[in-house]
């Protein structure tokens, strides 16, 4: 199988490498979106929850091997995320430990140590564990970790939730769960999302950010929001203030008609 077909290559701090590869992975995953009858603000979840996506990604980034030419590669499919580094584990730890609550030993300690300071990473090696727990609440499978010339990170999908359960019985040349005319290798931009969660009503971008399942606002929607509203996709709805902390954003017309064609290309 092949991931879906979408490349990207970011740069800039380890910050930033990390936020742009969530967003891009949280970008292409499904996502419910629910209504306000339980209250004002719209219920969303996506098929894999944020953290656990996160978890894998920082993980990757925070104990690869810098002194090898390879790159963390996160790869999405119809049935999985893997999440690749050139790193190996240390050698007080093996694979099943990773399943139990064990001593944090960073591959990168002055790496480890900023991103502990801004939350990124715990010091207590617990991440596996919750992302375990969190794919068992949403009933996913659970994540498998594997050694193999780096260390991976499996996620499986929901939707590729049956094959996972045999994941062996699978040959290497099987194609994807899905064809790709279906709405898998089809998945909606991140500014497909945003024109699509301002037709009901303006919203502050941090109301946009938490719908689209981010734990702040990220410097990718940051940019998404600057380009809509250079290409009048977008308005103010306090155009005087630009900076206000009331500040909202509404499509205009011609973010109606552009909302018409991105749908329509998104039909499989």
């Amino acid at each position: 199988a092949k991931p879906i077909p979408s490349y990207q290559v970011y740069k800039g701090t380890v910050f930033d490498l990390v936020d742009q590869a969530v967003d891009f992975v949280m970008s292409k995953i499904n996502l419910w979106v629910g209504t306000r009858e339980a209250g004002a603000a719209v219920p969303v979840a996506y098929e894999i929850p944020r953290e656990v996506v996160a978890e894998a990604i920082v993980n990757a980034v925070a104990h690869r091997d810098y002194t090898s030419n390879g790159s963390v590669q996160v790869m999405l499919f119809a049935d999985r995320l893997e999440v690749w580094n050139p790193g190996a584990l240390p050698p007080s730890l093996t694979l099943e430990k990773l399943r139990h609550p064990h001593g944090s030993v960073p591959f990168n300690p002055q790496l480890a140590e900023p991103l502990y300071l801004t939350k990124y990473i715990e010091r207590m090696g617990t991440g596996t564990g919750d992302m375990i727990r969190r794919c068992r609440e949403v009933g996913l499978p659970e994540p498998q970790f594997t050694v193999s010339d780096g260390f991976v990170t499996t996620i499986w999908r929901k939707a590729g939730q049956a094959a996972a359960s045999q994941p062996e019985s699978q040959p290497e040349s099987q194609p994807e769960s899905q064809p790709e005319s279906q709405p898998e290798s089809q998945p909606e931009s991140i500014e497909l999302r945003v024109l699509r969660l301002l037709t009901k009503e303006p919203l502050s971008k941090s109301a946009i950010s938490s719908a689209l399942g981010q734990k702040e606002i990220s410097g990718h929607l940051n940019q998404v929001i600057r380009v809509l509203l250079n290409d009048q996709t977008l308005e103010y709805t306090l155009p005087n203030k630009p900076n206000s902390r009331l500040q909202q954003y509404r499509l205009t017309e011609k973010g109606w008609l552009l909302l018409g064609v991105l749908q329509k290309g998104n039909l499989p």
